[in-house]
């Protein structure tokens, strides 16, 4: 259970959430994950897998050595930011359609009063 409460502590600063956000996402208590995240209480396997959900990792990996657990929240970091690059290139290059669309009209406008 020691592995375990080091994992998700290292998981929850890795997504610099507090006690009180897990304890939330999970329905319990602050006092409650505290003691799941110092190895106090034993985790039951649906509590494991809830918590790999919160944390979008595999059971598994929760009860991983920290070298492997960390591999997958760095992955998932760089997934999200090139989603997030992405989206703003779409948005970049919708405004720049917006920028053709109205110099043709101001030139059109200028051609018209010329």
């Amino acid at each position: 259970m020691k592995v375990l409460a080091k994992n998700i502590r290292t998981l929850r600063h890795q997504y610099n959430w507090s006690q009180e956000d897990v304890a939330r996402r999970l329905g319990i208590s602050i006092p409650a994950f505290s003691k799941i995240e110092t190895g106090i209480t034993d985790v039951n396997l649906s509590r494991i897998e809830q918590i790999a959900n919160i944390f979008g990792v595999s059971p598994v990996k929760l009860l991983a050595d920290e070298e492997e657990l960390n591999e997958e929240p760095q992955q998932q970091l760089l997934d999200e930011v090139r989603q997030k690059l992405l989206e703003r290139e779409e948005e970049i290059h919708a405004l720049q359609k917006k920028v053709i669309v109205l110099y043709e009209e101001l030139r059109n406008k200028q051609s018209v009063h010329a």
